[in-house]
């Protein structure tokens, strides 16, 4: 299924407040690792080093954008728990639909 202008227009202008809400999500657990007691404090650097390298690949944080791969983009937006169906409120039905079939046909 192809985008429609609109959606991948609202997608483009979305995408970076998601990134920086998960973003800002990863830094309040990143805080909470480092204010662990339990730890010395070279664990916890190396730990959130390992942490930091691993999710800097992750869409939340960065994504390759092209029209044709949006909707996978969002599919695995959700996957990820990045986003939900609340944050495509502002999309066509037509791409909400898509997005379901896609994630229900999956899950079971």
């Amino acid at each position: 299924m192809e985008i429609s202008k609109k959606d991948w227009k609202l997608f483009r202008e979305k995408l970076p407040l998601w990134q920086e809400n998960y973003m800002a999500q990863l830094n309040k657990e990143y805080i909470a690792l480092l204010s662990s007691e339990d730890k010395k404090a070279s664990e916890k650097f190396w730990e959130l080093q390992n942490r930091i390298k691993k999710d800097r690949k992750h869409p939340g944080v960065i994504m390759e954008m092209s029209k044709s791969q949006a909707i996978w983009n969002i599919v695995d937006l959700m996957r990820l728990d990045v986003i939900t169906y609340e944050d495509l409120a502002d999309f066509s039905d037509d791409l909400k639909q898509a997005i379901k079939m896609i994630l229900d046909r999956n899950r079971g």
